[in-house]
């Protein structure tokens, strides 16, 4: 299964909450995507790995993505090395995508930052015939790499209009109910248990999205120049 779009995680729901929406738009457009968690979000003060799993796979359905799979790495601990670069570029070389999306450059948690420089690294060298080659998949890479905004606010260099996909976002983010605001719940707080942590996700999405003047938005920031052929592309 190859995907146009593939969209990496350092924990399951990150591309839910800043992505989705850019996901659900090509889905629409007839592209294929697809989403990689490198982690089964262990270390999260609610829920447990088992369970962010199962709500993993509820949001693939509710997004219609064309795969899902968890690279079971260590949460928090990963880090950016040979063991890991070649376990990503290995996804990389599966899903065959064309655009790569990636963790935010820097953020609040650490994992982010982390994984964002990880899948980076990683796009580069799962081109590399010598990398990896015990994998027995063909080199791959992908022709851009982009990064999407999370919690800490980014100056984006490119926005996608999701204006028509936000309740679906929404739905997707839901799946993982056991991360945000439930009243029943005995769990600890976290900073994304809150009541109004939803209605800051929304806010978020339209303050990129009045960027480009429209309701709602994603915001991506770019590695390297995004090129078109024709200006009126940019309108």
């Amino acid at each position: 299964m190859t995907c146009d779009i593939l969209a990496f995680a350092a924990h399951p729901d990150d591309v839910e909450l800043a992505a989705c929406g850019t996901l659900l738009k090509h889905i629409a457009l007839g592209r294929t995507a697809g989403i990689v968690d490198l982690t089964m979000g262990q270390l999260g003060s609610r829920g447990n790995a088992e369970l962010r799993l199962q709500e993993a796979e509820k949001a693939k359905e509710i997004l219609g993505l064309s795969a899902r799979e968890n690279l079971s790495m260590e949460d928090g601990w990963f880090r950016n090395d040979h063991e890991h670069i070649v376990k990503i570029a290995s996804a990389i070389r599966r899903y065959r995508p064309q655009i790569v999306l990636a963790n935010a450059v820097r953020d609040r948690h650490p994992d982010h930052g982390r994984a964002s420089a990880l899948v980076s690294e990683a796009a580069f060298f799962s081109g590399l015939q010598k990398v990896n080659p015990e994998d027995g998949l063909a080199p791959w890479r992908p022709r851009m790499v982009l990064h999407y905004i999370q919690d800490r606010y980014l100056e984006p260099d490119l926005v996608v209009d999701i204006s028509a996909f936000i309740e679906q976002k929404m739905e997707a983010i839901m799946a993982f109910g056991s991360q945000f605001y439930d009243p029943e719940s005995t769990e600890p707080d976290t900073p994304i248990s809150g009541k109004g942590f939803l209605d800051y996700v929304k806010g978020r999405a339209r303050e990129m999205g009045r960027l480009i003047g429209v309701e709602f938005g994603g915001g991506f920031t770019k590695e390297r120049g995004v090129g078109v052929s024709d200006l009126c592309d940019l309108l």
